[in-house]
């Protein structure tokens, strides 16, 4: 009898086994255990023995089909691991290393003969997954009712989240408590132009959340291609995250053929927020540059003739005399002008010579084509041509006088969100840029998407997005997408991908205002997936003094607003604010005129999402040095050392700091400059003020260069 119950225990003993798979990040420190648990693929996931990911299920309902949940056997297990290092175009740093253990489970499932393939990698800063389809005859077609993915938490994490919306990511940030998040719901959601929030408790990814014991954890996914764009809907009295898809116009949330794979699933986790930061498994998980030659995509730093608008000094329409406009029939040459245009020749020719005069390398031009006076809320297909010009701008007169000047024009598509249109003309268009010397593009979705019913991240919309940049590439067009689905590490698959919106912007400094710790938070967010053009560098805060029927206010010091051009990383970057401006503080643009888009290096010096954070680069191709500081709503002292530096060398610092008195609403235009002499052993106590913060140059000196100066 006791044999048999020997032998009945070491029988279950190795079945247990025979199910429980387990995967350990390349550290150590990360341990992914996978199991089958009557059926039912489970995963768990610990750092450092803490619990992160508590037991969790998988996969998949399908419309009209079994489900991919459950009933499901272990047929092959698969263990590999890579350690390889690529270099991006564009980035952070000059090279990225790729390390991960990997474990391939495949499952079949007996009822249906159907087959499914869990693939997890496992690096030492979180954990990807994602489901793979094989092709097999009772799997061809399918469309995805839900995705079953779990996240179940720990415990009731700090998070920081923006509403889940099928149409916007324009939100500010809430800091609650996961339980706290449907009594906020209501106040999170604030007003856009499009907007289609889905559950009491949905939000969006990237998500940033801090337990009590003190880790970090992000929730997001990894190339986004094909698919629908994943939310997250949490069960607050259990809190656990299920994944949450964005639907098409028939509710269905996407169609797939075998063979065929989900995005990754991507759970980020570290002790220390400055290793979320400095975090490159979201562009690891994406596949390498499908773009051979890459020598045509340059990192840009530009002017504009766009904040202007924003603010309401100008406008994007050319005349107030059409209520409707028909492409190609209306005849705007007989139209009396509005005496608001901003895209007039005079005006782009300013900011050429402004452009050229302090060595930037381009100017963007919104309103230049005709069709803005009723291009927004009249659900209108055609809506532009995209070739057009106003009659008040002299496109190859503007080419011409910029070419001499040694500046580039960037190019502004919006659709006003009419997909099919864009699709129409794109070719014509983009081969229209290229004639007229436009090597990139700035497009935009406002408003509600055409065709009616879609929604900014369902499948189909995800798929036009990938069009335009992949179309764009055949042209060798650099593409900065606005209001478009938030990045997924595309980036490192198509390089000329070099700037997003996804995200609330400067822009809402003009509408209202944004928090004034969003740039505190948006580092360990929107940019985990890449980067955002969040067209920083505003010195004018008092927005009435631009446009006085406008009374908002940008919740920012002057030194805050430099320090985002090292903080927020983007190798596109604008100067937002009107020459004028710039030219009322010249010491001050000096910063915004030396600092560099591309690095080869970058030091996380401190972080604590919500509330500040430090960070170093270093220029690409150079041994110049770049600090900038952004602090919450709170006054902080910052406390850096220099041991990044080159040991033996002698730099001199220039220190762009809040003044004594400086405050975001208060007093923002307090600044001071200060020159010192710092080595790798220097240290820095720097005061940042509430909204504020700092930015520093770094440039190696010689004997000659550093007399008179203090040394820090």
């Amino acid at each position: 009898m006791r044999k048999s119950i020997f032998l009945s225990l070491l029988l279950s003993f190795w079945t247990i086994l025979l199910w429980a798979q387990t995967l350990q990040s390349p550290d150590g420190n990360l341990k992914l255990n996978f199991e089958l648990i009557e059926g039912h693929p489970t995963y768990q996931l610990t750092f450092k023995g803490k619990e992160v990911i508590k037991p969790s299920k998988l996969g998949l309902e399908l419309k009209n089909k079994p489900s991919l949940t459950d009933g499901f056997s272990l047929k092959d297990s698969k263990l590999d691991s890579k350690n390889e290092t690529w270099t991006p175009v564009w980035g952070e740093e000059k090279e990225i290393r790729n390390h991960y253990n990997e474990l391939a489970v495949t499952l079949t499932q007996p009822e249906t003969s159907r087959t499914l393939v869990i693939r997890f990698r496992l690096f030492d800063d979180g954990l990807g997954f994602r489901y793979e389809f094989p092709s097999q005859p009772n799997l061809a077609h399918f469309a995805i009712k839900e995705e079953k993915t779990q996240f179940a938490m720990a415990g009731d994490h700090t998070a920081f989240w923006i509403a889940g919306d099928y149409d916007t990511q324009e939100y500010d940030y809430t800091e609650s408590k996961l339980s706290e998040i449907r009594p906020l719901m209501a106040s999170a959601v604030t007003a856009n132009l499009a907007q289609k929030p889905f559950s009491p408790t949905g939000i969006q990814t990237s998500l940033m959340m801090k337990t009590d014991d003190g880790l970090y954890i992000n929730l997001h996914e990894a190339a986004l291609i094909d698919y629908s764009t994943m939310h997250l809907n949490l069960d607050d009295k259990n809190m656990v995250f299920e994944s949450w898809l964005t639907p098409d116009v028939l509710g269905d949330k996407g169609y797939l053929q075998t063979p065929s794979h989900s995005p990754w699933r991507t759970i980020i986790v570290s002790d220390d927020a400055r290793k979320i930061l400095a975090s490159r498994m979201t562009y690891n998980l994406n596949e390498p540059s499908k773009i051979e030659d890459t020598s045509w995509i340059k990192p840009m730093k530009y002017v504009g003739v766009w904040w202007e608008m924003i603010t309401g000094k100008s406008s994007w329409a050319y005349t107030d005399e059409f209520p409707a406009v028909r492409i190609g029939e209306t005849d705007f040459s007989k139209a009396k002008p509005n005496g608001k245009h901003g895209a007039t020749t005079a005006n782009v020719k300013k900011y050429i010579d402004f452009a050229a005069e302090h060595g930037f390398d381009g100017v963007l031009v919104e309103g230049w084509n005709v069709g803005w006076e009723d291009w927004f809320g009249n659900s209108k297909d055609f809506v532009f041509d995209f070739l057009t010009p106003y009659p008040d701008f002299d496109l190859v007169g503007i080419r011409d006088y910029a070419k001499s000047k040694g500046v580039e024009m960037v190019m502004h598509h919006e659709t006003s969100s009419s997909v099919r249109n864009y699709e129409r003309f794109m070719d014509e268009a983009y081969k229209f840029m290229k004639d007229n010397g436009y090597n990139a593009v700035k497009s935009g979705y406002v408003g509600f998407i055409l065709p009616r019913g879609e929604n900014h991240y369902s499948q189909w919309i995800v798929n036009h997005y990938q069009y335009a940049l992949e179309k764009a590439a055949e042209y060798k067009i650099m593409v900065n997408a606005h209001e478009a689905v938030r990045p997924t590490g595309i980036g490192r698959t198509y390089p000329n991908l070099i700037g997003n919106e996804s995200a609330r912007g400067t822009e809402y400094q003009a509408f209202g205002g944004s928090k004034p710790n969003h740039v505190t938070v948006l580092p360990f967010t929107r940019l985990i997936g890449g980067p955002m053009d969040y067209t920083p560098g505003v010195f004018e805060m008092d927005i009435s003094k631009i446009n006085p029927q406008n009374n908002s206010w940008v919740n920012s010091t002057l030194a805050n607003q430099l320090a985002l051009y090292v903080t927020m990383y983007s190798p596109l970057q604008m100067a937002a604010d009107l020459p004028e401006n710039y030219d009322r503080f010249p010491d001050a643009f000096q910063f915004i005129k030396d600092v560099a888009l591309d690095w080869d290096e970058s030091r996380y010096l401190e972080a604590e999402p919500g509330y500040y954070l430090t960070i170093a680069r270093k220029e690409k191709g150079a041994s110049n040095w770049f600090v900038g500081n952004v602090n919450g709503t709170s006054e902080r002292v910052s406390n850096i050392n220099f041991d990044f530096l080159d040991a033996g060398k002698t730099y001199i610092a220039t220190i762009y700091s809040d003044a004594k008195d400086a405050h975001y609403r208060n007093n923002p235009q307090a600044y001071n400059i200060r020159k010192v002499v710092v080595t790798s052993k220097s240290k820095l106590s720097q005061m940042s003020a509430p909204g504020g913060g700092y930015a520093i140059s770094l440039k190696e000196a010689s004997k000659e260069e550093i007399k008179g100066l203090k040394k820090l």
